[in-house]
Order: structure tokens, then sequence, then C-alpha cells
């Protein structure tokens, strides 16, 4: 039987993955593909924040760059900008939330980190920073998040959508090399995301949703991040704003695959769902 692992460490506070949590994103962006994910002023963000606290969120996701597909790299300057009040807010009203950034900068990882981030969530898998994966080691007790995503960053990653056989053992073989260099580095706690439309087409998607129960083979929780996104609303033939019931559909298909973390748009719907498989389970 696989190592089931139960608890991250998140910088002292022990989340608790005996059954499946939401992750709630927060965009501090103007370009994020679903418009009601973005947030620019403190007010809205806080009441977001708190709504999703309200609807059962685990771990708050804060990030200050797009990565959707053809999106460009801000400057460091800016994605700092963006970030550090917005988590000094955070931190400040909630004091015990369990908050995420979402960075591909080991600069700004650390930097959220010292002002209360607890877990660290790179896209890129430490391939846009050199440094990232020494840092979330100096760093400690800080949880990694790593995701497969084809090519270097999101502005080029759709048009290197192409795997030469298996898409699930491709996405596994990489995961596996950075799954064994994180550890070689002593980090302890690391999350796998297969990357769910990161240079990926919709079939190479669905494909890899099929499957994701091999990625249980690294013995870490598995994210899935399937909210609002181009394979559910492209294949519906529908727009983001209504691709609510596809995603609960799909999450409830991860959960089924091996899935610990949901990373979604909308918390109150993704804890319904995991509270329906839940019973189902039990029953």
């Amino acid at each position: 039987m696989l190592y089931e692992q139960t608890t991250l460490n998140c910088n002292g506070q022990l989340l608790d993955l005996s059954s499946p949590i939401v992750m709630g994103v927060l965009n501090i962006t103007p370009d994020s593909f679903y418009e009601n994910s973005r947030f620019t002023g403190a007010s809205a963000f806080l009441e977001c924040m708190e709504r999703m606290i309200t609807e059962g969120v685990s771990i708050l996701d804060i990030g200050g760059m797009s990565s959707r597909p053809g999106a460009e790299i801000i400057s460091e300057k800016e994605e700092l900008m963006r970030v550090l009040p917005a988590i000094k807010t955070a931190i400040k009203r909630f004091p015990k939330a369990i908050i995420s950034i979402d960075t591909i900068r080991s600069s700004v990882a650390r930097a959220c980190v010292d002002e209360g981030a607890s877990i660290i969530n790179d896209i890129s898998a430490g391939k846009f920073d050199a440094q990232m994966f020494e840092t979330v080691a100096e760093l400690e007790n800080i949880p990694y998040v790593l995701m497969h995503m084809k090519g270097e960053n999101p502005a080029t990653m759709q048009s290197q959508a192409e795997y030469e056989d298996d898409i699930t053992l491709e996405v596994l073989d990489f995961l596996i090399e950075k799954v064994g260099i994180l550890r070689g580095l002593g980090v302890k706690d690391i999350v796998v995301d297969a990357g769910f439309g990161f240079g990926k087409t919709t079939d190479h998607n669905f494909t890899l949703l099929k499957k994701m129960h091999v990625l249980k083979i690294l013995e870490v929780p598995i994210l899935a991040g399937l909210s609002r996104k181009t394979m559910i609303w492209k294949t519906l033939g529908i727009t983001a704003d209504e691709a609510l019931n596809g995603t609960s559909v799909l999450n409830l298909v991860a959960l089924q695959q091996g899935a610990k973390i949901l990373r979604v748009h909308d918390v109150k719907e993704a804890v319904e769902t995991i509270k329906l498989y839940e019973k189902l389970l039990a029953s």
C-alpha cells in the first residue's frame, strides 16, 4: 500500500489532509482569465477573503501575476507591489489564515514568507528561477507546490503543447525528477500539481485527469486546479463565467483520482463537492 501524507506543516500550523481541502484563488492582477477572481482594491479583496473563510476555505492562494495562456512576465518590482500589501492586509485581518504565495520568483517567495505566507505555489517548478528550490529548502517548514508546465513560461506554453508519447507518463517523470531534487535538498512537504491547461490541449487535459491517480506513486498530496478552465468551457461551448457547474463535475472526478487539494475560484461549491464525495465514500 502506498504511503498517504495526511498533514502539511505550514510554518508551524499543521494543515489536516485526512479529508480533501479547498484552496481559494485570490488574484491581485488586472488580467487573470476569470474576471471575478481579479482584485485591485483592498476592500473587495478583504470581502472576498472573508467570504471564502466563511465558506470553508483552508488555504488562500494570493498571486500578483497572471498565468493565463499568453500572459506576459511582469517585473519583480511590480509583482512585489501587488502581493506584499495584500499579504500584510490578509494576515492583519485574519492572523490564523494559511496564505499561499503563487509566484515563480524565489525573491518574491522569500519576501512573502517573511510577511506571513506559509506555502509557496510555483507553476514553473523552479524552471524560471534557478534559486527557487534552494530558497524553499532554506525557508524550512514551508510546503512547496510543484506544478508541471510545458515550456518555460505562460507566454509560450501553449505553442509547446506537444508530447512524444504518453502525456501522463511524461508529467509523472517530470514530477519524479523534481521531487527527487527537492528531497535531496531536505524539503519535507511537497505537493504536486499536474498543471491542467499549462502547455496542454483540451484532449491532453482530459487524458491527464482520467489517469491522474498515477501521481499517487509520488506519495505526496495531489492538487487539482481545474476551476473554470478552457477545457471546461470550450468543451461545453460556453464562457468561463458559465463554467461553475462543469468545474464541480471535474472536481469530483479529481477527488476520485486522488486529489487532496482543490484550487478553485468558487469555495462554497467546492466544499459541497467534497462533502458529497465524503458521504459517498462513507456509505
